[in-house]
């Protein structure tokens, strides 16, 4: 009997080492995005303030201009992907652990520029570690490969958005920082026991090639025309869904819940929808193609943002009781499993847009364009609340998720072959 293609691709040591990748990227991320931002409202920190925090996020808008050093220097003994791996998540450890003996009122500079070098640090990793799993992956496992990473990815926020703030409801932030970061662990054992890929052993034989080449294959490949709508794509896909949670902890905790509800059940309601509709959005899209399913799995993402403007529209709730944890319950998990589907295709799309031999350069250009939204729009999204009230805001943010869906008719077309030519 024969084994099923999923089953073979899903049981594999690379899939196991996209679940490293996956978590290694994800931790920091959400550091900035679910803890330092509970960490600076609990405080006293103003909402404006903490919408303009977004802006320290500007590092993944900016890393394709680093990226060739990366494609173009090793570090000795360990190699392109798996050195800066290790580098980098040695230098995460470390700031994300200082962070947390700082006080938000007395230094917040402090705390900013350490937050910048957070993110510094966690765009460098991802260009390593997008690089690495690319050049591992075989086409045919692009779909199931990032869709596992992705699923880690999740997981990893589990980390900063629920354990880490029941911990501050018992410990001084300080310890709270030291055992989140410590959590930088996994990854460093990965990048120590994994092995170079082959196409990562030949670097470019000057920083000018490591530059102008994959630009110039990509724009050679797709056709200038073709490149601007790939790119404007990339930009729009995920506009909405990233504005809709930049101030995700701070709305919860506006809607009247604490931070260990959030974390035992906003959070994990979120976790597990995602997890599984990321791990069925890989094995769909084994059958689906990459195309068909970033049709399908948008229009959950696009409509899931609804329930955060329900929830919104309910208002603040005077008592949290059962029926109301529920509500959030649902409301997150539907959203999650958007999320969770559509990051799964995404990431998928942005893979197959890469070639193999141009991946750190090519895969962060494209990367750093998706991250534009949540670096500059999300900057602003404090202010939007403040403006608009949160019920308006989600609207604004389901009607800027339309364009990305749009653009499908010309990137991703329904009857479009899936198969990736080089």
């Amino acid at each position: 009997m024969t084994c099923p293609l999923w089953l073979r691709v899903l049981f594999t040591r690379r899939m196991l080492i996209c679940i490293f990748t996956g978590f290694s990227s994800g931790l920091p991320l959400y550091l900035l995005l679910n803890l330092v931002p509970a960490w600076l409202f609990t405080e006293g920190i103003s909402l404006k303030a903490i919408g303009a925090m977004t802006l320290i996020q500007l590092p993944y808008t900016w890393k394709f201009l680093w990226s060739p050093l990366l494609d173009r220097f090793p570090v000795p003994r360990l190699g392109r992907r798996r050195g800066w791996m290790l580098v980098t998540q040695i230098g995460l450890l470390f700031a994300i652990g200082a962070m947390g003996g700082l006080s938000p009122r007395n230094d917040l500079g402090t705390i900013v520029f350490l937050a910048i070098l957070v993110a510094f640090l966690s765009a460098t990793q991802d260009i390593a570690l997008d690089a690495f799993r690319r050049e591992i992956l075989s086409d045919a496992e692009l779909g199931l490969g990032n869709s596992v990473h992705v699923n880690a990815y999740r997981i990893a926020g589990l980390i900063p958005g629920s354990l880490s703030l029941i911990l501050a409801d018992h410990l001084p932030w300080a310890e709270v920082f030291w055992i989140t970061a410590l959590f930088m662990l996994p990854g460093m054992v990965m990048a120590l026991m994994a092995r170079e890929p082959l196409l990562a052993v030949a670097a470019p034989k000057s920083l000018r090639d490591a530059v102008v080449e994959p630009l110039r294959e990509f724009l050679g490949r797709a056709g200038v025309k073709q490149a601007l709508l790939i790119l404007a794509f990339i930009f729009f896909y995920k506009l909405g869904d990233s504005l809709c949670t930049a101030l995700a902890t701070p709305f919860y905790l506006s809607m009247g819940y604490t931070k260990t509800q959030i974390g035992l059940i906003a959070k994990n309601a979120g976790l597990w929808p995602a997890v599984l509709g990321g791990l069925a959005g890989g094995l769909w899209m084994v059958r689906l193609g990459i195309d068909r399913a970033l049709w399908l799995f948008g229009t959950v993402q696009f409509l899931s943002i609804f329930g955060f403007a329900a929830l919104a529209w309910l208002g603040p709730q005077p008592s949290i009781g059962a029926a109301e944890l529920s509500i959030l319950a649902g409301v997150i998990g539907l959203e999650a499993l958007g999320v969770g589907l559509g990051t799964a295709a995404f990431v998928a799309f942005i893979a197959r847009a890469t070639h193999p031999l141009y991946t750190a350069t090519q895969f962060a250009l494209f990367t750093s364009l998706a991250a534009v939204p949540r670096a500059f729009i999300n900057a602003a999204a404090g202010f939007l609340v403040e403006q608009l009230g949160w019920f308006p805001f989600f609207l604004l943010c389901a009607a800027l998720a339309v364009p990305g869906m749009l653009l499908l008719f010309s990137v991703a077309p329904w009857r479009k072959n899936n198969k990736i030519v080089f």
